[in-house]
């Protein structure tokens, strides 16, 4: 199995200045840790914010001191990212670094986040969800499921080293989700057809299958999409 929190192998797709896209592969240090831990705080803070009894004034005094955390933060901003893609699937390759993603993030405290590893071409991946993310009573909200999915199956396209996006994504949910217990996702290639990429997965809870996705991806020009990003070329249908 290969962690997902010490991949080693530089991307296979052409990208502006590498250096600034993946740190080295030591343990984290320095700003990236702190990064890891500030955001790992602010993940505890949304949890316990949502199950909170907190009175009035307390809530307010937290506010005080968020919003006074805030106006220091806002005196640093950055033009961009000091390192990896926020997405999978844009990477092209499952060993580059995905920090500020959404659902695997160490650095994006709206990450559950979910761990993922390589085995034997498979996308493995662990992980819980808290009450911040329910949708029925005690379950997970069902769109959390399908970027979930969309990041496991992302992830499996990955291994065929192309940089892709998702064109289609299909999640048939068997069973509701439960909050607060680790969920067992695995994702495939399936086959690839010319610049389509068929992938497939599924979500447990035990021996209970939740749900089952399947995605099609489609290869893209990795230097278009910075183009794009930084609007030097008009969007159309890739």
């Amino acid at each position: 199995p290969v962690p997902y929190a010490c991949m080693d192998r530089a991307p296979q797709v052409p990208f502006p200045s590498p250096e600034s896209w993946l740190p080295d592969q030591r343990p984290p240090t320095g700003t990236r840790a702190a990064l890891h831990r500030l955001a790992t705080a602010m993940r505890r803070n949304i949890h316990l914010l949502t199950e909170t009894e907190a009175d009035e004034a307390e809530l307010i005094a937290a506010a005080e001191a968020l919003e006074r955390l805030n106006a220091q933060l806002a005196q640093r901003p950055r033009p961009h990212r000091l390192w990896g893609f926020a997405e999978t699937s844009n990477a092209g390759d499952p060993h580059a670094f995905f920090d500020y993603s959404p659902v695997v993030g160490q650095a994006n405290p709206l990450a559950p986040p979910l761990q993922l590893r390589l085995e034997d071409g498979v996308v493995r991946g662990s992980g819980t969800f808290g009450n911040a993310y329910e949708g029925p009573p005690g379950h997970v909200h069902g769109g959390f499921i399908a970027a979930a999915f969309d990041e496991v199956l992302g992830l499996a396209q990955s291994t065929t080293g192309r940089p892709g996006m998702t064109g289609t994504l299909t999640v048939r949910y068997r069973h509701p989700t439960p909050l607060n217990r680790e969920l067992r996702f695995e994702g495939r290639v399936e086959r690839v057809e010319g610049r389509k990429i068929f992938t497939r997965g599924t979500l447990h809870a035990g021996d209970v299958l939740c749900a089952e996705a399947e995605a099609v991806f489609v290869s893209v020009d990795f230097e278009r999409m910075v183009r794009l990003a930084a609007g030097q070329e008009p969007h159309r249908d890739a």
